[in-house]
Order: structure tokens, then C-alpha cells, then sequence
């Protein structure tokens, strides 16, 4: 059974998976791609950050643009592509999908987390979205300066038990947006030797850098 969540509704994931090991945590949305407008390219990135609200390395940071190393969950998941991967080998990145199109029933973008690997210090995963801009966008397409959120329809975050498939919640994204660019939208963190989720919904301007600014 999965739950719907609102902006701000805690869930334990420990409670209504015991024993839950490696999750999947998948993102959706639907751009308003305009005739002959820019391209839009959203990225999803994770921050795994310690008591000090910070990255203990820059490992931690997880984001399309790193380094790609490997497969923290082989076996698991199949024919996969080399993702990026922290040093703990518990995060396993998005492969980024620029154009943001998707068949039925699958996500834009996902990673994979293996709980029982996260490293002691980190005490919450933030996963958030941003819309890629100039100079960084594949196009080089200045107009991307203007994208926002606002354009972007149905945006989703759910979290599935990787081992048998089963969804345990879903948080879709209600609020309107303007000139916001980056969106925390959501976070796992430790109460005790348990984990929970938040959904947060926390947008904020400046894309990719902002966040990075915050957490590093």
C-alpha cells in the first residue's frame, strides 16, 4: 500500500518496511516545452549531510556531473549504466535524462539507496531537483535563463522498496512556483537506528548553486 503525502508529513519508511535495505526514489515532472522556446533539461541531485548541515565530503555530493565509478547495487539492479556513487558506495546517482520525456508509468530520473551502507556521520539525504541553465545546458542556450518551476507540471517524488517493488509513498508537489529554479523535495533522515522521510517541497533560486552553496 502507498501513502500519499503532503508538503510537510513525516513517514517512517522503517516502520511500514522492517527490515527495508535498498530504495528506489523516483522523480517525475512535465515541462511546458514552448514551440521553438529553450530546451528544458531538470536534473536530480542528493546532499548527505552530517550534523553541521554539510557534506562530510565532497563524495557526498551526488549529482550527474561526478565522476562515474560504478554499481553500488548490482545485484539488484540489472544492466545499469555506471552512475555516481559515493564513497560508501550507499547513493547511487541519476543517469541525467535531458530531454524529460517518459513512457507511462516510468520516472524522468531515479537512484537507488542502500541504507544499511549510509555512512554513520550522515544523518539526512536531502534529494532535490534543479532546472539546468546557461552556460551549463547542452544547447547553450541563453534563453534557459529564464526557466522556472512555474513551467513545470506534475512534479513527483516517490520512494519504492527495491527488493520486491512495492511503492510506499508518493508526494506530489502542489505548490505554485514563479521564479524558483531548485526544489528540495524531500529527505530521509535517522531517528535512532530507523529512517523516516520528509516531503519539503523547499524551493529556492539560483539553481544548482544555491544548494551547493548551502551544503558544502
Amino acid at each position: 500500500m502507498s501513502f500519499n503525502l503532503s508538503k510537510g508529513d513525516r513517514f517512517s519508511l522503517s516502520k511500514a518496511a522492517p527490515g527495508l535495505s535498498v530504495v528506489k526514489i523516483g522523480m517525475g515532472w512535465d515541462p511546458n516545452d514552448q514551440p521553438n522556446g529553450p530546451e528544458f533539461d531538470l536534473d536530480v541531485s542528493a546532499f548527505a549531510i552530517n550534523s553541521s548541515f554539510k557534506i562530510p565530503s565532497d563524495s557526498y555530493f551526488v549529482f550527474y556531473g561526478q565522476v562515474r565509478m560504478g554499481n553500488c547495487v548490482k545485484d539488484i539492479v540489472e544492466n545499469e549504466l555506471d552512475r555516481p556513487i559515493t564513497d560508501d558506495q550507499s547513493i547511487l546517482g541519476a543517469i541525467d535524462d535531458p530531454d524529460g520525456k517518459r513512457s507511462d508509468g516510468d520516472d524522468d530520473e531515479d537512484m537507488f539507496i542502500d541504507l544499511t551502507k549510509v555512512n554513520p556521520k550522515v544523518e539526512q539525504i536531502i534529494i532535490c531537483c534543479t532546472i539546468c541553465k546557461y552556460p551549463h545546458d547542452n544547447k547553450k542556450d541563453r534563453r534557459t535563463l529564464d526557466l522556472n518551476f512555474g513551467q513545470v507540471e506534475d512534479c513527483y517524488i516517490r520512494i519504492v522498496n527495491e527488493l520486491n517493488g512495492e511503492e510506499l509513498l508518493r508526494y506530489d508537489l502542489k505548490d505554485q512556483y514563479t521564479n524558483e529554479d531548485a526544489v528540495e523535495f524531500g529527505r530521509l533522515f535517522r531517528v535512532g537506528d530507523s529512517w523516516e522521510f520528509e516531503a519539503m517541497g523547499r524551493a529556492h533560486t539560483g539553481s544548482l548553486q544555491t544548494l551547493v552553496d548551502m551544503y558544502t
